[in-house]
């Protein structure tokens, strides 16, 4: 059985700073380094260098929707889908990540990763408040 919880965080930014500044994979070691360490642009994705090795990235096409949606497939083919939005709100904008349970991942692990998001997602505000006109940093 599969799971998922949305896990959220607001910004003091507009939603379309957060939203090109996430859709970035260069951006992605300054605010999740436990997923990048790095990021390289290949063809039509990113290859991001990760804990396991390295991965293809690849976002959903650019919109003014603000779904910033991703897949990452890692050597052997393994690819996990990531639902990430931005959306409107009264402090500027809100970062909605669905964290998805893997099938076969204990209630251990599945706890590690939301803590991990959870972190993430500080660190996100933390950069795009403290770069923002707009933000409280």
């Amino acid at each position: 059985m599969t799971s998922s919880e949305t896990l959220g965080v607001e910004v003091g930014a507009p939603p379309d700073q957060v939203y090109a500044y996430i859709t970035d994979p260069r951006n992605l070691p300054a605010w999740a380094p436990g997923l990048c360490r790095s990021a390289r642009a290949e063809g039509d994705h990113w290859v991001i260098e990760t804990p396991a090795g390295n991965a293809e990235l690849r976002f959903a096409p650019s919109n003014d929707l603000g779904v910033a949606d991703h897949h990452v497939t890692f050597a052997g083919g393994h690819e996990v889908y990531v639902p990430l939005r931005v959306i409107r709100s009264d402090l500027g904008s809100e970062v909605l990540f669905t964290l998805r349970r893997e099938p076969g991942m204990t209630d251990d692990a599945f706890a590690a990763d939301r803590c991990a998001v959870v972190a993430d997602l500080e660190a996100l505000k933390r950069i795009l408040e403290r770069a923002s006109p707009e933000g409280p940093g």
